[in-house]
């Protein structure tokens, strides 16, 4: 049988190093010719959950990940995670079946004009047409996707051009364009030797580290920095990990978690008082700075970014446009040039304030958190499982409180442990799929879903992806019956909630079994280490329902000043029994 389209695609994606594709059977040429050269099709529930699947198997991977929808309804659900990935730069390639050409603008079955529908989350998205240029189109796609800054891309197959017969490209293709970053640009020695002059004469200069550090694979070089400069490195949630949170230098993450016990909130001071402020990999944005408030507007900042449009969008800066890793690189060697006398002189000083900082906040935890308490406190809940994790072990979290508990209150052991935060748009569900794409992509290592009842309502129909896919990830629901976040942000500013707040009680352990998936039910603290260490060594899935207090909070510093209000909800407003106060805040 002669080629077709759709076979001249699934080989060239196998060129790009594609092995699995995330699919609901169509576009189904497409599906037939990929398994036909040993791509697997992973079955998925939901068609936005696939998308965040994807996500995360390119996150630990630096692969690109391939995702495939039929054409409207489906479409649209992969949306939200490509909004997710553009924002967090995350390269994937979004393949969407199209109607016919000869039924194109007659309103077929699903008709949907999909270059107005991904105009706002794809960085190119382009229709198939020319059976000749099938190739051209797919490297063109991966390298969109994975040069610059990452991000989602996307191909429209009509499905009469996928059945019709292959033509031979007069130019053949064979270079493997799927990793990511596709290029490692540098920025300009000159502006490279004035930041490192800036950071060596600086007062107290201070690093801030995003997720880009990650994405560039560029931890080790960031820790060379560290230490060659003596520097003080704070992270934002996506960068979490980029540096040891045991080094001396760490501060852990700063980001919108520095309220009371937050990891860096009795380091708000030096922060402040940065001088000179190193940006790298960050798009310096809201929740990623506190509102923009962390650093000072007197400092000298210092960018350095894949893209242009972010170094200085919100910080006038010291532009060093290129690859993370190629300009951190770049920068430490310039700074080994520098007289360091001032940066070694401030050294012990410096890291004698930021251990009292972090004795400050463990004292201040063990007297303020209620341990032992029943329903459990969520800071019992991750003490226990910081004590389980060793530094190859990876943690994905839902959006909302989710992120914000592993960000405050899980310890990153080494440079670069990764901790999956999805702070790009930050949408609800996303944990349990991330999760499941991460494990595709490093079936060694074991990996942690840390998810909120009202985020794993979403996506419960994936708990069968992950049984039928043999993905045995550990999930860890904490179950407080609440919109927990939405809840004590409404009663902050509005001194009510609406009614949308609440759940009925569900037991996510019992629906985990039903499935396949084995589950226990949490209500007793000392029920969490022995289960905690039965999930983690387990070969199957495990849903862990942890029955927590609706009244906790992560440390997130607007609710410092709110404390006597955030749990006062009248039941006159609600309809349902007014909650008693937190016991110690």
């Amino acid at each position: 049988m002669s080629d077709t389209v759709a076979d001249v695609l699934a080989k060239a994606l196998a060129r790009h190093g594609v092995t699995s594709i995330f699919g609901q059977s169509n576009p189904t040429a497409f599906m037939l010719a990929a398994e036909r050269i040993g791509i697997r099709q992973i079955l998925y529930r939901t068609e936005n959950a696939a998308g965040v699947m994807a996500d995360g198997f390119a996150r630990i991977s630096n692969r690109i990940a391939v995702v495939a929808a039929q054409n409207g309804p489906a479409a649209t659900l992969m949306v939200p995670p490509m909004a997710e990935a553009l924002k967090a730069s995350i390269p994937m390639l979004v393949l969407v079946q199209e109607v016919p050409a000869s039924a194109r603008d007659r309103n077929a079955f699903q008709e949907l004009d999909h270059f107005a529908l991904f105009a706002g989350v794809s960085k190119w998205t382009r229709r198939v047409d020319d059976p000749s240029r099938v190739e051209d189109n797919v490297d063109m796609a991966m390298t969109v996707a994975s040069s610059g800054r990452p991000g989602p891309v996307v191909l429209l197959l009509p499905r009469d051009v996928l059945q019709a017969p292959a033509a031979t490209a007069r130019f053949t293709r064979q270079r493997d364009l799927g990793g990511f970053p596709l290029d490692r640009p540098r920025p300009e020695a000159t502006a490279v030797a004035e930041a490192a002059r800036l950071i060596a004469q600086a007062r107290s200069p201070l690093v801030v580290a995003g997720g880009g550090v990650h994405l560039s694979g560029a931890v080790r070089e960031l820790t060379a920095l560290q230490r060659v400069a003596h520097l003080p490195v704070v992270t934002t949630n996506m960068g979490k990990g980029a540096v040891s949170e045991l080094d001396a230098l760490s501060l852990g993450v700063a980001a919108n978690v520095t309220g009371q016990r937050g990891p860096a909130h009795h380091h708000l001071s030096l922060i402040q008082e940065a001088d000179v402020v190193l940006l790298v990999g960050t798009r310096t944005n809201e929740n990623g700075t506190e509102g923009w408030t962390l650093t000072s507007p007197s400092a000298k900042y210092i960018h350095i970014d894949m893209d242009p449009l972010e170094v200085g969008r919100n910080y006038e800066a010291l532009r060093l446009v290129g690859d993370a890793r190629s300009a951190l690189g770049d920068l430490a060697d310039a700074l080994e040039a520098c007289d360091l006398t001032r940066r070694q002189l401030a050294a012990e000083s410096l890291r004698e304030r930021i251990s009292e900082g972090r004795q400050r906040r463990a004292d201040e935890i063990e007297a303020a958190v209620p341990f032992d308490n029943h329903p459990i406190a969520p800071e019992r809940l991750l003490r226990e499982l910081d004590a389980l994790l060793v530094p190859d072990d990876i943690v994905v979290a839902d959006a909302s409180y989710s992120s914000f508990w592993v960000a405050s209150y899980l310890t990153a052991k080494r440079a670069g442990q990764r901790f999956i935060l999805p702070r790009g748009l930050a949408g609800l569900g996303w944990g349990l799929p991330l999760g499941l794409g991460v494990k595709l992509a490093t079936p060694d290592a074991r990996v942690v879903a840390v998810v909120g009842d009202g985020g794993f309502a979403h996506v419960w129909s994936e708990l069968e992806t992950a049984i039928r896919e043999d993905l045995p990830v550990t999930v860890i629901v904490l179950n407080n019956q609440l919109l927990a976040a939405q809840a004590h942000a409404e009663m902050a500013a509005f001194g009510q909630t609406t009614t949308g707040i609440d759940f009925k009680p569900v037991d996510h352990a019992a629906m985990a079994e039903a499935v396949g998936a084995a589950g226990a039910r949490i209500t007793s603290p000392d029920q969490l280490e022995p289960a905690l260490k039965d999930a983690l060594a387990s070969t199957m899935v495990t849903v862990l329902d942890v029955v927590v207090d609706p009244h906790s909070y992560p440390p997130v510093r607007a609710w410092d000043g709110n404390t006597d209000r955030i749990n006062r909800r009248p039941k006159a407003d609600q309809g349902v029994p007014a909650m008693p106060n937190h016991p110690k805040g």
